[in-house]
């Protein structure tokens, strides 16, 4: 079996299109969508539409939630852009995500935690506002009642796999749409991949395990760039230009 795993698109429909034509050349048996489709300020209806067209394996992130769980006018700065674009049904696909997915008996599917959609798995916020890896126990403890030997999970943006001590392996395919990006809860702290590169996983079950191939695709972003500087988000262009804010 060969799954191919998206996340984190943040409405950015070009490096999308980039990642899905490399996909069809791959073949995988499964494709699936670890959430955090839309909030942001590029191409949010166009993203929905060509998601709810492929009526991938999908669960809702944190991002997600945040175009359905409180008024507009309480919206965030990610959130506030692609709710002016979406209309109800976009929002009504958004309701029918699962927090988490099961497919095959033997993949586990989250956006972030399984408890908590805005919480990195393999990541953790330092005071310094950049990340570290997390300690194995913790991630350990994070996976405790799962059975799947593939658990997927996205939020950090990093392409990163973990394998735990009974040999589950975690796998995050970084993101699709948005390599860098600034936040300011709960305090200031920035994640920049440093390339401004489209990026999803291949991920292979073979006689030794389960084996991830990271890929790391080149495409155009400059429309993107553009749609972000005329809305304003300056950080945006910068991060989709370069993966750097």
């Amino acid at each position: 079996m060969r799954v191919a795993a998206i996340a984190d698109i943040h409405g950015n429909i070009d490096a999308l299109e980039a990642v899905l034509a490399d996909i069809a050349g791959e073949k995988p048996d499964l494709i699936v969508n670890l959430g955090d489709c839309l909030s942001g300020p590029l191409a949010a209806r166009a993203t929905a539409d060509r998601l709810m067209a492929l009526d991938l394996p999908t669960v809702r992130g944190n991002h997600d939630r945040a175009l359905i769980d409180r008024p507009a006018e309480k919206m965030g700065s990610w959130e506030r852009p692609a709710f002016a674009e979406i209309s109800e049904p976009h929002l009504d696909w958004i309701r029918s995500l699962p927090m988490t997915l099961v497919l095959e008996g033997e993949i586990y599917m989250c956006h972030a935690t399984p408890e908590n959609d805005n919480v990195m798995w393999m990541e953790e916020l330092l005071d310094t506002g950049r990340f570290s890896l997390r300690s194995r126990a913790r991630m350990e403890a994070i996976a405790t009642g799962i059975d799947q030997s593939l658990i997927l999970c996205g939020h950090s943006h990093v392409a990163r796999s973990v394998m735990l001590t009974d040999g589950r392996l975690i796998v995050n395919p970084g993101s699709v749409g948005c390599p860098a990006f600034l936040d300011d809860e709960p305090f200031d702290h920035r994640l920049e991949t440093g390339a401004p590169f489209a990026s999803y996983a291949l991920i292979e079950k073979t006689e030794a395990g389960w084996q991830p191939t990271f890929r790391q695709l080149r495409y155009d972003p400059r429309r993107m760039a553009a749609l972000a500087t005329e809305r304003g988000y300056d950080d945006w262009a910068r991060a989709v230009s370069t993966g750097w804010v």
